[in-house]
């Protein structure tokens, strides 16, 4: 065991996070026993104070760390190797990437994770994106199996933790384009139906929870154009992340997404030659960068949705997204703001109101006159 003073310098990937959770990062083997105790002894120190577990830690300080409670150097995650083909697939599907993250453009029918039966998948590949000495790339959201699109990755465990972040906290833009059967009667709606897992379905299926008990789901929509009565190309806006929450929605208002058996059953399939498979495609995602900038991919539509729209009569050039910037959902921070504000109002126009009656009359309970002598 290394009997000595152990000092590391904070990098840019824990900037902002506890103490113990950089502990828990980079030194793993240490307990959170070992690390309270050296922090009451006063033997943890960052750039030379004293420092308790809970205190958020800055990129360039220096942390001093006792000797002991580290049986071993940490070993990474073991590196998969990858077949040819899974390099090439790799490689394809690589829509933008920098220090912080890698932007895919998923195809459909490729799944995200791996699960019961299904050995191919993106977080399969990520391996492909790990240079030599790097931590390995992290998923920080998903997508369907059969939906394709934007899907980001992050290269570190720093960057995962800002992007999980913004992704929670709704401040992330994401937009999906989807080829639904029939138009809806409202050309730009909001619907705002809760969702929970089906019973029975091993929570596989999603649906509306009638009882109002389910969590809450928002989905923003807009119809760009349409195929006469039998279809319409509609620009869908999650502003809630639930499981499989687009593909419930536009079921549940009648107009299934094309080729999505799961939800709209035999009444999602268009007659004549469109593509079975589903038509639901993550186009556009813009995100805040960990480095202060934002980024903003667009992907291309898949050969199937492509062909669909072609036969429906569609223009790509039609659907041109333009996103405020400025707009996004409020946060729960921004919402307790809000109502405390609203109850400040509501206090200082009920004290404007007992000024106006005096103060008799504003302290005179309801219901009491004065006494008949």
């Amino acid at each position: 065991m290394n009997g000595t003073v152990r000092q590391f310098t904070v990098g840019p990937d824990d900037d902002g996070i506890r103490l113990d959770r950089w502990f828990k990062r980079n030194l793993p083997q240490i307990g959170f026993n070992t690390i309270s105790r050296w922090a009451r002894t006063g033997q943890i120190r960052v750039d030379g104070k004293r420092a308790d577990p809970a205190d958020r830690i800055a990129k360039g300080q220096v942390l001093r760390v006792p000797p002991g409670g580290e049986a071993r150097e940490r070993k990474p995650h073991a590196r998969r190797e990858l077949t040819d083909e899974e390099q090439e697939l790799a490689q394809a599907i690589i829509l933008e990437q920098d220090r912080a993250a890698i932007v895919l453009n998923k195809p459909p029918g490729l799944a995200t994770q791996g699960g019961t039966g299904t050995t191919r998948h993106i977080d399969g590949l990520l391996d492909a994106y790990r240079g030599e000495d790097e931590p390995r790339p992290r998923l920080v959201h998903r997508l369907d199996k059969d939906t394709s699109g934007v899907l980001l990755i992050a290269r570190t465990p720093g960057s995962a933790a800002y992007f999980s972040k913004r992704f929670s906290g709704r401040s992330a833009r994401k937009i999906y384009w989807a080829l639904v059967v029939g138009v809806p009667e409202v050309a730009d709606g909001l619907i705002e139906l809760p969702l929970s897992k089906q019973p029975g379905s091993g929570g596989e299926k999603m649906c509306v929870d009638e009882s109002g008990s389910g969590q809450t789901a928002r989905t923003r929509y807009r119809v760009i154009d349409r195929a006469g009565n039998r279809a319409a190309w509609v620009e869908l806006h999650p502003l809630t992340g639930r499981t499989h929450q687009l593909r419930v929605h536009m079921a549940a208002i009648g107009h299934p997404i094309v080729g999505d058996g799961k939800y709209g059953g035999q009444d999602s399939f268009l007659t004549g030659s469109i593509s079975r498979k589903m038509h639901l495609h993550a186009r556009r995602l813009v995100i805040d960068h960990p480095e202060g900038d934002r980024i903003d991919v667009t992907a291309p539509l898949p050969e199937h949705f492509a062909g669909s729209m072609e036969q429906l009569g569609f223009d790509e050039e039609d659907g041109a997204i333009v996103i405020d910037h400025t707009a996004s959902e409020p946060t729960r921070t921004d919402r307790k703001r809000k109502a405390k504000a609203h109850a400040k109002q509501y206090r200082k126009e009920r004290r404007g109101e007992r000024r106006k009656r005096g103060p008799a009359e504003a302290g005179r309970k309801p219901g009491k006159g004065k006494k008949k002598r």
